[in-house]
């Protein structure tokens, strides 16, 4: 790994590495909601009504469901919920695929979640040791464990911090000044030029956009069954927000996996011309 330079893919979670959004699975229906979306007009009307982030209307709404049917709202709330998550094909297999072939182009690849999802529902996901760090909406819990106030909130906007974080590998959420520090973008242990970001919709665009402006790859997934994720995908491409879009396919021999490899390629010889042109530096 000391010889090796570093890569990263970074994702989104909801409708990109799982078939719906996470709360939809079970953790919406245990409140009582017939369909998911009930749940998310009352956050919408929240939102509105309160001018309110759309992100803190949701983790308000949510610990407001609890209490109402007397439900304490703790981490074990969530520890089964990421059971009944359904991972698009592939996934299960994907890492090692995608990390043996970095491998051999001499990179060490690292795999990070931007989500406005709850980190507590992804923590529990088969997969989660896949990941370097996980970055998603979180609770503060009180000493009885009840969650009392929204520790991390991440939107649309707020995602691009954290990219900033992976290239500059400031993982803590807590220290500002290293992430706010100087660096030249020579020196980033992940530059952008080797970060591919996949994702699948419009809340993702400022990250889509960021990492391919500053060289970096941006793929729009989507779900095959859908049409609407078709045409969001379609229309991140025409916008010149994502630099390829692919289906949410993931097993070996799939075109998401040969777009990737293709674009780890692209990375070996960039870095190979690098190091030459170096030579005259």
């Amino acid at each position: 790994m000391d010889s090796m330079k570093k890569a990263a893919i970074v994702y989104d979670f909801d409708k990109t590495l799982c078939t719906k959004d996470m709360q939809e699975y079970s953790l919406i229906p245990s409140l009582g909601y017939e369909s998911p979306g009930e749940f998310w007009d009352e956050v919408t009307e929240i939102s509105v009504r309160s001018c309110m982030d759309g992100i803190s209307a949701y983790l308000y709404l949510l610990q407001k469901k609890f209490a109402e049917q007397g439900r304490p709202l703790t981490k074990e709330s969530f520890t089964q919920l990421g059971k009944d998550i359904i991972l698009y094909p592939g996934v299960d297999t994907w890492f090692r695929r995608v990390n043996a072939y970095a491998r051999k182009a001499g990179f060490f690849l690292e795999h990070y979640i931007i989500s406005s999802g709850m980190q507590e529902i992804i923590d529990s996901v088969p997969i989660k040791d896949e990941f370097t760090r996980i970055f998603a909406c979180r609770y503060y819990y009180d000493e009885t464990g009840t969650a009392v106030w929204p520790a991390q909130v991440i939107n649309y906007t707020t995602k691009t911090q954290f990219l900033f974080r992976i290239n500059k590998q400031v993982l803590d959420v807590t220290d500002d000044a290293g992430l706010n520090e100087y660096v030249e973008h020579r020196d980033r242990p992940v530059p952008f030029e080797r970060m591919i970001y996949i994702a699948d919709g419009i809340t993702d665009i400022p990250c889509m956009k960021l990492v391919k402006e500053y060289g970096g790859k941006s793929i729009a997934v989507y779900n095959r069954e859908s049409q609407k994720a078709h045409d969001t995908a379609v229309k991140l491409i025409h916008d010149g927000r994502a630099n390829f879009m692919a289906e949410a396919d993931y097993r070996e021999g799939s075109r998401m996996e040969a777009l990737v490899c293709r674009i780890i390629d692209h990375m070996k010889a960039d870095a190979s011309l690098q190091e030459e042109e170096g030579k005259y530096q």
